[in-house]
């Protein structure tokens, strides 16, 4: 069984896209990979392909004409078969021990079938020499299931984004979750077009997802830090 499905959209990412893919490759067996070559003009498609000759039970290399990032989350979620969907940006990565724990997390909800619709985890600015962390301890209970009324206030610098959602696939596919293509900012549309359907949720306090900071091209810049 597939835990967790991880889909990488990449444009021509071939200087970074291996370190992110070796992070999830931790998750071992439990994880799905869909890497979604999307139009790249370097050597992306091409070790997209390697991986996936490399690892054929975890790793789909998936080649489309260019249609933006959201057509590339588009194409992972319709390919999913894990109980969960992430999306990991291709020159980001995820922390293993964080990944350990998301997978025991989802192994447990499995086991005693409480699957929830949304797991929400920390993420980190990563810039070389610094690190920004961002929780929500001041927001979200932990180590329980919980719906809305138990929600505090997000704070201004701590809101959620589409790094800190792990959202479960069947809730996606079962409310038409579809992002624009050819479009700029849809990450904003993937995490809040499901929260009103959302019944309920957990929030693991783990450092998880790593974002980067430093490529010339990002919409996040280096002020958050």
């Amino acid at each position: 069984m597939k835990y967790i499905t991880f889909a990488v959209p990449c444009y021509n990412s071939e200087s970074y896209m291996e370190h992110c893919i070796e992070t999830l490759l931790k998750g071992g067996e439990d994880v799905e990979i869909i890497l979604v070559d999307d139009g790249s003009k370097d050597r992306t498609g091409e070790i997209a392909d390697q991986y996936q000759k490399k690892y054929p039970n975890i790793i789909k290399a998936v080649h489309k004409e260019n249609g933006g990032h959201g057509s590339g989350v588009n194409k992972g979620l319709e390919l999913a078969t894990g109980l969960y969907y992430k999306v990991v940006d291709s020159d980001d990565w995820v922390d293993e021990d964080a990944l350990k724990k998301v997978l025991e997390t989802i192994k447990k909800f499995h086991k005693e079938k409480t699957l929830v619709d949304m797991l929400v985890v920390n993420y980190v600015y990563e810039k070389e020499g610094e690190q920004k962390v961002i929780r929500y301890t001041k927001t979200l209970p932990e180590n329980k299931i919980f719906t809305w009324d138990e929600v505090g206030k997000f704070k201004k610098d701590a809101y959620l984004l589409m790094h800190s959602v792990i959202y479960r696939t069947k809730f996606l596919k079962d409310i038409g979750l579809k992002l624009p293509e050819k479009t700029f900012y849809v990450d904003n549309i993937f995490v809040y077009y499901p929260l009103p359907f959302i019944k309920n949720m957990y929030y693991l306090n783990v450092d998880f997802y790593r974002y980067f900071i430093g490529r010339s091209d990002q919409s996040v810049n280096e002020q958050v830090m």
